[in-house]
């Protein structure tokens, strides 16, 4: 049975960062985000799988996501965890940190020094009543830490030699009509079964699964933009409200009506 909350929080004073405290039960399927993620754990546990296999994180230990990085979630022993995730556009952390394929190395690391950072920009951005100047001051800190001890240039990675998905990838992106197999085997050069297969070899997950979260990270962006609920749910794709709804909160824990409280 899931128990969850999730709560958004936006400050004008970091325009470009979104902050979410957790309580969840939840078992997230595999997603992404556009964004750079860091957050900490603060009681229960967390599994997680990763490009870099399955990972456990505990109370304490920080937690990290690059942009476009496939990702699960479910609590250890079926308890429930909490924790607190900022979210950082790509071109604020590429601007800060001078590169432009900046990636986090490790989706979880025990850094003391880089957890209390977190929580304590956290605790600032959750302030409606904080300076700019602490604002700015402990974002920088936060991201000093990150770019000094747990960043790197963007490593490529191919699981498959020979196939290149960057053409499926993109009609998954753009599109707000059905898309078939076919169409996605003539982009690639690959059969319909080979596409699964690519798929899920290079990025974890299905076409047909990677299509709902595209949509899901469009119906994000249209809220930012001012759109209405049923706006977005047209112009991403969806059949209806409900199916959307459905979505966003499978991947942000979440509906996209609490989400679009938040920018009010």
């Amino acid at each position: 049975m899931d128990s969850s909350g999730s709560f958004p929080i936006r400050n004008r004073l970091a325009p470009d960062v979104e902050a979410f405290c957790l309580i969840s039960d939840r078992a997230f399927a595999r997603h992404s985000h556009d964004q750079f993620g860091v957050g900490v754990i603060l009681s229960g546990g967390h599994r997680s799988w990763s490009g870099n296999g399955m990972v456990e994180a505990g109370p304490g230990q920080a937690i990290m996501v690059n942009p476009g990085e496939m990702h699960d979630g479910s609590p250890l022993a079926g308890q429930k965890r909490r924790w607190q995730m900022l979210y950082f556009t790509p071109e604020q952390i590429y601007q800060r940190s001078g590169k432009r394929d900046f990636e986090f190395l490790r989706p979880a690391v025990d850094d003391l020094l880089l957890s209390q950072r977190i929580m304590d920009y956290f605790n600032v951005v959750a302030d409606g009543h904080a300076e700019l100047l602490a604002v700015e001051q402990s974002g920088q800190l936060l991201l000093q830490r990150l770019f000094a001890r747990h960043g790197t240039s963007r490593v490529t990675r191919d699981a498959m030699p020979g196939a290149d998905l960057r053409r499926a990838v993109e009609r998954l992106e753009t599109a707000s009509d059905a898309v078939s197999l076919q169409e996605l085997a003539q982009d690639t050069g690959l059969s319909r079964f080979q596409v699964i297969r690519a798929f899920v070899r290079q990025l974890g997950i299905t076409p047909h699964a990677y299509l709902i979260q595209a949509r899901v990270r469009r119906v994000r962006c249209l809220l930012l933009a001012g759109r209405s609920l049923a706006q977005a749910a047209v112009e991403a794709g969806f059949a209806d409200q409900s199916h959307m709804t459905r979505a966003f909160r499978r991947q942000f824990g979440i509906s996209p009506g609490q989400y679009q409280t938040v920018l009010r």
